[in-house]
């Protein structure tokens, strides 16, 4: 999947500061925020490249970078948790077979622009798009003004077909990212990950602790999250899945402010991992959660902390 990045009316090499010289190609264009590329947003991606593949045109996802919402500022957006970093959505979208990721760069500018400017300019002057393919609910542009009817309006004018995906439940619960933040914070993982269609990520760089897990038998790694806008679930003890150079190792992963051994009310997430020694730190390292274990505790004593311990690497070694 190649990606390029869109800012100021320029595009450029993903990463470079050097513009390119782009030219439009015929395409089959998606476009939205798709933070959790979960179920929902998979089944628009999964038509787009198949109809991009029966009429050999290019398929291309135009998605926003940071998440619109957290510039345009509107009601509870300052609190708005990440379901995918920018990497980990990267990564998702390559997996279902997009062959360019066109990355906008959100600014209050950029969100000023009309919709008709947008889809002019951009989807079809810029990218070439003679189809566009949205779910049932999408809208864009200044103040989301755009939406299904004006890309209806425009394909006409412009010569560019649109599909709308109409709406797909999970028994009787549509897709949204609102609702998997919403079971994530509830500790709900794998009902969260049924919606998510694979399991809720979170990565980051290994950093020094205070190793107190190692003085008692559980040394972890300690994670310091690539986006600090990512959400962090429930707190309490999830099992968890990583791979090091190539090897998977199951983990029971803690997230939450350690109130056995630590007054600071700091959120933390940390891991240890089933089988593995060595250090990690400096590594970046991506943590796959799996499911709820129990609730995050404090323990009178360390000793008490590690009874606990022993019993949560049993319920997680029932997984090997």
């Amino acid at each position: 999947m190649r990606i390029v990045e869109y800012d100021n009316n320029h595009v450029y090499s993903y990463g470079s500061l050097v513009p390119l010289e782009f030219l439009p190609i015929p395409s089959v264009v998606t476009v939205g925020s798709y933070d959790g590329v979960h179920k929902g947003h998979r089944m628009i991606i999964a038509r787009m490249v198949a109809v991009a593949e029966s009429r050999r045109l290019r398929s291309v996802v135009v998605t926003f970078e940071p998440h619109p919402r957290r510039v345009l500022k509107e009601a509870g957006s300052a609190s708005l948790g990440l379901l995918t970093t920018l990497d980990e959505k990267i990564d998702l979208l390559a997996g279902e077979g997009v062959d360019l990721l066109f990355l906008v760069r959100f600014t209050a500018d950029f969100a000023s622009r009309s919709s008709d400017d947008f889809i002019r300019n951009v989807l079809v002057g810029l990218l070439g798009a003679q189809s566009v393919i949205v779910g049932y609910d999408h809208a864009f542009g200044r103040d989301r003004s755009g939406g299904c009817h004006t890309l209806e309006t425009l394909g006409r004018e412009l010569d560019f077909n649109v599909e709308v995906i109409d709406e797909v439940l999970i028994g009787d619960e549509h897709f949204s990212s609102t609702r998997i933040r919403t079971l994530l914070e509830s500790g709900k993982i794998e009902e969260a990950n049924e919606f998510l269609g694979s399991p809720y990520l979170l990565t980051g760089t290994v950093v020094h602790g205070d190793k107190r897990g190692r003085d008692i038998g559980f040394p972890t790694v300690n994670m310091r999250l690539s986006d600090s806008n990512k959400l962090l679930p429930r707190a309490g003890v999830y099992l968890a899945q990583t791979e090091i150079n190539g090897v998977s190792f199951l983990a029971m992963m803690n997230i939450g402010v350690r109130p056995t051994v630590s007054t600071e009310g700091i959120k933390t997430v940390e891991a240890h991992l089933i089988g593995y020694s060595g250090t990690l730190y400096g590594s970046l390292v991506r943590f796959s959660l799996l499911k709820f274990i129990r609730e995050e505790k404090k323990f009178s004593t360390l000793e008490e902390l590690k009874i606990q311990l022993e019993k949560d690497k049993k319920t997680v070694e029932m997984y090997c």
